[in-house]
């Protein structure tokens, strides 16, 4: 009996991992590329999605030497809510419990939490209040996000405010006429799709 067990067990694995396969061979839809406008140090992207919120700024910073990723900032409106959408993205061998802060000359956030890590980094998504987008416009030249590693260590990743409030208006302006409001496209406002 217990062999018998065994063996189905097998089998249903190795019929799930069959279908599973599958799936993953099935060929994806292509992609538009994004319509990319860079705007100071920032990229304003729109990309061909019916949501509501297609357009992001987006900023991302790599080590020089390797061209690895140390972090990406990715900041999407919602004109039917009326709310910003964040997305930051650091590296691994982060304290989880302790999150981040973002941190200007004038601002400095709240506490956010991570969502997830994978192995592109740990994320941070959220609907922040809309004053950090307040806090930002007035934070200097510079700002960083400050995270703690998993040996205690504080680090500042530094990243550019040159041209955030214009690229600010511009995303903002194309979300408004671009967006396809949460209840025709099925998306829920607290998601962010990239």
């Amino acid at each position: 009996m217990r062999a018998w067990l065994t063996g189905l067990a097998a089998s249903l694995v190795l019929a799930c991992g069959a279908a599973r396969a599958q799936q993953a061979v099935a060929p994806a839809a292509p992609s538009a590329p994004p319509e990319v406008k860079t705007v100071g140090d920032w990229d304003v992207r729109c990309f061909a999605v019916k949501n509501s919120h297609p357009c992001d700024m987006f900023q991302q910073m790599a080590n020089k030497d390797t061209q690895q990723r140390i972090l990406s900032f990715s900041l999407a409106y919602d004109p039917s809510i009326d709310k910003h959408l964040l997305q930051v993205t650091v590296p691994l061998d982060v304290s989880i419990q302790k999150g981040v802060t973002i941190q200007g000359d004038n601002y400095t956030s709240p506490v956010f939490k991570y969502r997830m890590c994978t192995r592109e980094g740990c994320f941070v998504q959220l609907i922040p209040d809309n004053s950090l987008v307040e806090g930002l416009t007035k934070a200097g030249a510079q700002a960083r996000i400050n995270i703690v590693g998993d040996n205690g260590k504080t680090y500042a990743l530094q990243f550019s405010l040159k041209g955030f409030t214009a690229a600010h208006d511009d995303m903002v302006a194309q979300a408004r006429a671009k967006a396809v409001p949460a209840a025709k496209s099925g998306a829920s406002p607290d998601e962010v799709k990239r």
